[in-house]
């Protein structure tokens, strides 16, 4: 099985735009590709699971959100990294779907498709959902990215530096 972690879109990897609706509104945050591309070194599958209830609100279409996704995944290969899989919740909050986070269906789901064990994973975004996503998936920790101050049990600057702390906790467990 693998070891994978799973990471929010808007605010972790990229600039929050309110509603990304079209490629050029993307933006990687400093230190994503960078902390990308180090969970892929260590052997983590990276998963991207992201809300985006701009699809039922009608702001933008799934192929439109495919085409934002397709311009992340050009950018992280630029920089030597690569996400794994891509899961989304087109759903509005209102829904009361299974898939929106911070219920575990798309974790759980890439969890089945891709062989992996979620006690050995990890979940880092910018929000408390992402941190509830890992308790109720079962995953081993989450970590919230956000500004100096911000509150959460682990808490860091950027992905890259969430990244460092993933492959630290894991080498230290295994006793290296």
């Amino acid at each position: 099985m693998h070891k994978a972690v799973f990471l929010d879109r808007d605010g972790t990897i990229a600039r929050d735009v309110p509603y990304c609706s079209r490629p050029e509104d993307f933006e990687l945050l400093p230190g994503a590709a960078e902390g990308i591309k180090l969970l892929n070194e260590h052997g983590f599958k990276v998963v991207l699971v992201t809300n985006q209830s701009g699809i039922a609100r009608g702001y933008f279409t799934e192929e439109m959100l495919a085409r934002i996704h397709d311009k992340m995944k050009k950018e992280l290969a630029r920089h030597g990294g690569h996400i794994d899989a891509v899961y989304y919740c087109p759903h509005h909050p209102d829904d009361n779907c299974d898939c929106r986070k911070p219920k575990p269906k798309m974790v759980l789901q890439a969890a089945r498709d891709l062989d992996i064990d979620l006690s050995q994973s990890y979940v880092i975004g910018d929000a408390e959902i992402d941190i509830e996503l890992a308790r109720q998936a079962g995953c081993r920790a989450g970590i919230r990215v956000s500004e100096p101050g911000g509150t959460g049990d682990r808490v860091a600057a950027s992905l890259r530096d969430a990244a460092h702390s993933v492959v630290q906790q894991t080498t230290e467990s295994q006793g290296h």
